[in-house]
């Protein structure tokens, strides 16, 4: 059985406030991208994890893919397996790989072993996992707040449009990123703002992180300008970075793909 784990981006990042627990109340949209992971899981005698493509740092033991399935294990006694993943989208880059690879697993396991669990039971297991997990299992625009863990479906759609990712290859901690971070209510919400034409997300749709992370990593910045000089109806990092996106109404031109290939990486594509 082979799946197609897909990255997402945030379509504007608000930090609300921080809580008394140490988390912070966030506003963002989540909207899947086709940058895709390849996973396939096949019966085995014993449980066994191999990876290719892009280097997965630490224990491969402790990965998400194996958490999801000792997850399973435990309540469902369910028999071996041989998950391989083969790693494109770039890990700590904001796109949500590791918790697509995740809920992927679930999703991929509970149609395996027949386990006949909903949507719904689905995402309490990939709660259980990591905050981002939940939005992969119906992996649908969706408007997030809480801690990241309160998901509302939205109807927006951005297709025919074409997405331009491109990661800098810049690895940013949530600590550094939240380091920066002062938390205000926005004058208007991010639901409000993507009800707007696209035209005019430019001065509205926001990621709060991107201020403070653009003195430390000009590269960021950068990018996000050319984006627009070259087109882009809206451009902004994605997440707590360091990944930006532009969204282009009309064909890319040709040489921007090419100016940004020769430093970073690129993904691009008509949705």
């Amino acid at each position: 059985m082979i799946s197609f784990p897909n990255a997402k981006i945030n379509l504007g990042l608000n930090i609300l406030s921080k809580r008394e627990d140490g988390y912070h109340n966030i506003s963002s949209c989540f909207y899947p991208v086709p940058w895709c992971d390849i996973l396939e899981i096949i019966p085995s005698i014993d449980l066994k994890f191999t990876s290719s493509g892009i280097d997965i740092p630490g224990d491969k033991s402790n990965n998400l893919c194996i958490q999801a399935y000792n997850l399973f294990n435990k309540d469902f006694n369910i028999p071996g397996v041989h998950i391989h993943l083969h790693k494109i989208i770039p890990i700590g880059a904001g796109l949500g790989g590791g918790s697509s690879d995740c809920a992927f697993t679930l999703k991929m396991l509970n149609n395996l072993f027949q386990l006949n669990l909903s949507d719904d039971r689905l995402e309490s297991y990939a709660g259980k996992l990591g905050s981002d997990c939940p939005f992969f299992i119906r992996n649908k625009p969706t408007l997030v707040s809480g801690t990241g863990d309160q998901f509302k479906p939205i109807s927006l759609n951005l297709s025919g449009n074409t997405m331009v990712l491109v990661y800098p290859k810049i690895h940013i901690s949530t600590r550094e990123a939240y380091a920066g971070i002062k938390p205000m209510l926005p004058k208007q919400s991010i639901t409000e703002i993507i009800d707007l034409p696209i035209s005019k997300w430019k001065s509205l749709l926001t990621n709060d992180f991107e201020n403070s992370l653009y003195k430390t990593h000009p590269d960021i910045k950068n990018i996000r300008q050319l984006l627009y000089e070259h087109g882009a109806v809206y451009a902004s990092m994605t997440g707590s970075g360091s990944t930006v996106f532009g969204i282009f109404t009309n064909n890319v031109a040709g040489n921007l793909l090419d100016i940004l290939s020769k430093k970073y990486i690129v993904w691009s594509k008509q949705l």
